[in-house]
This record gives C-alpha cells, structure tokens and sequence, in this order.
C-alpha cells in the first residue's frame, strides 16, 4: 500500500512553489508523496519527480529548495512549510549527494563563453571590421564624430582653445601649405589647446588639435610642419576614424558584458581614447612617410619633425622595452628623418613674424 501525504497551500503563504524552468511563471502547488513525488496545481498534475533524483539546491533560509536531474535544469520545487519538507526530503536517498549545480553550472559555463566570444571579438574581430567599416563612413557621419572627440578633448584639457588672431592666421597658412602639398580633399580644422602637455593628435572629420606644450617645444616651423604633417597622414589614412571605430566597439562589447545593454558611453570612451591613441608600426610608419613626402614636396627636410620628437622624449635606445612599444622608437625615427634630410630649396613655410605669431597665439 502507498503512503501519501500532502499539503493544501494559504494564499497569504504557500506551502510549495514550483518553477517548471520553461518559463518565469510561479505554480503555487500541492505535493502528493506517493512512489513519486507529484507535483499538482488546480487540481491537474503538472509533473511526477523520481525520488532518487531529486537533489536539493541553495535556498533562502526557511526554505527547502529542490530540483531533479531529470527535470529542466532551471526546474525547481521550494517547499515553504518545514513538516512536508521533512517529510520530502527523509524520501530522497540522493539529496544530499552534493547539491545539484547542472543549472548554476551551464549558466556559468555559457557566460564564460560568451565572454570568451566577445573578448575573441575584440582582439581579432573589431581591428578587421574597423579596416573595412572605416571607408564606409559617410563624411558627414565621420565629422559628426569628430565634433564629440573634439568636445571629449576640450573638456579633458580645460575646454581653453589659444585664440591669438594673428597666431590663428599663421596656423591657417601653415596647414593649408601642407594640405595643397598633401592634395587632400577635405579642409582641415586645426587648432591650439592651451595646455603644457606637448604632442598633437588628429580626429576624425579633419580636425588637427595641436597640445601649446608642443609648440613651445619646436623651434622653428619646418619642426612644427613635420608633426602636423605626420598627422595630415593619420587624417589621410583615416586612421582616427578606424581607432574610434575600434575603441567604441570594444567599449559597447564590454558594457554587454557587464550589463549595460544599451552601450551607453561606448562614443565618449572612444573619442576620449584617440587622446592617448597607441597606433601600430605599421600605421605610424605610414603617416611618417606621408610627412617626409609631405615635406619634400614643399621643399623642405623632414629632419626637423625627428629632432623636435627626440626633444620631447629623449633617447629610447637603453629601453629594453622600446622595441615592443607600438610606436616606432624614437631614435629610429630620428636617424629615417636625418636619412632624409636634404637643402632646403622651397621658400619658408612661415615668414619670422607669422612664426612668432603663431609661436605666441595662447598669449
């Protein structure tokens, strides 16, 4: 003969609850201990657990918590009032044969997965989709990122751009030398940062932002001429638009990882980023040889661009580590920009009193 028990569940407080790991719906149910354990809502019986493969699971305190090795692995039984759970569990030969992780378990196995995925993505997919998304952009779209990249650098710098009239005229006449020379298509949008920090970056959309450190370093404009020429070859290659592509990737990939679904930010981290962009060889490379030809176009060495580099960061040849650094050592580029020195034959890029305009437009 079968013995059976069972527990009629309150409204207010049930004695079991039943999530059959299909759907988020709540059974609230009654439970019959026959040679099964059935589980029971509205009268009609929703499923009949095997005693020996029930296993108990982690449950809030008060709480029997239980599931099946032959149920769906997010199935799970909570048993509320403690005399039927006593009576349940003394049934259960296997419940406490170490508690029943095969949902907890494929859940993390499948997330590490799925980090795992992103992470492949972000190492060896972005930098290919980056090389192919970036000639896509419609310019309007690219000039549009490079206004927020521009407010990103603004507001990292104190938001203080030099607006000497004459300082801007000069750097005007400067740029558009190197753009006719370059034969760029678009114009070109450069301006000075009123900041003691000495370097330049290019944006996306025809933006040169030059750091005022970087100008009190150079000492005549051929020197100046060079680095905003090396960075005409960034804005010509659309090497900007690729990191900002990159980076805004990674950034929304991670905030999948961690939650933020909407990918919020992933533009402002990625403009943010371009600041202290760590281009490749092969990419800074390419923009020096776009500065040379630039240069020599003009009439004009490219030495210059070396010597004011080398000035500003000093012999790299003791560093052991400069060789896996993802800039070009800067000794090496010096002896490139030395390698092609030549007389100077074309007629100045700036005259000594636009230089010295240009020199003082944060004054």
């Amino acid at each position: 003969m079968m013995e059976t028990a069972s527990a009629q569940p309150q409204p207010d407080a049930p004695a079991a609850v039943f999530f059959d790991g299909l759907s988020s719906r709540r059974h609230v149910v009654m439970l019959s201990i026959v040679d099964k354990l059935i589980i029971a809502a509205d009268g009609s019986e929703l499923v009949a657990w095997n005693f020996a493969a029930i296993r108990r699971a982690d449950g809030r305190p008060g709480v029997l918590r239980l599931s099946s090795t032959e149920a769906p692995a997010l199935a799970r039984l909570e048993i509320h009032d403690g005399a039927l759970a006593a009576e349940v569990l003394a049934r259960c030969p296997q419940a406490e044969a170490g508690a029943d992780r095969r949902g907890y378990g494929a859940i993390i196995g499948w997330s590490l997965a799925a980090a795992a995925s992103i992470m492949a993505v972000v190492v060896f997919g972005l930098p290919i989709i980056a090389d192919r998304l970036a000639p896509l952009i419609p310019a309007a779209v690219e000039r549009r990122l490079g206004d927020v990249a521009e407010k990103q650098t603004r507001a990292i710098f104190g938001g203080k751009a030099c607006e000497g009239a004459a300082g801007q005229e000069a750097l005007a006449v400067l740029v558009g030398r190197l753009h006719d020379a370059a034969g760029l298509a678009g114009p070109i949008d450069a301006s000075v940062l009123k900041t003691s920090v000495p370097n330049a970056f290019a944006l996306p959309g025809g933006k040169v932002v030059v750091l005022r450190g970087l100008l009190d370093k150079a000492e005549d404009a051929d020197e100046l001429a060079g680095v905003l020429a090396h960075e005409l070859g960034h804005l010509d290659h659309r090497d900007s638009l690729r990191h900002v592509i990159h980076a805004g990737g990674t950034s929304f990939l991670v905030g999948l990882l961690f939650g933020d679904m909407s990918g919020s930010g992933a533009l402002v981290i990625a403009s943010r980023s371009l600041i202290d962009a760590s281009y490749s060889r092969e990419v800074e490379d390419s923009a020096d040889s776009f500065a040379i030809s630039t240069m020599h176009r003009l009439g004009r060495s490219p030495r210059g661009m070396g010597e004011l580099m080398f000035r500003i960061t000093g012999s790299q040849k003791k560093d052991k580590l400069s060789i896996l650094a993802s800039h070009p050592v800067t000794d090496d580029r010096l002896n490139r920009m030395r390698a092609e020195d030549g007389p100077a034959n074309g007629e100045p890029l700036l005259t000594a009193s636009q230089w010295a305009a240009l020199k003082a437009i944060c004054d």
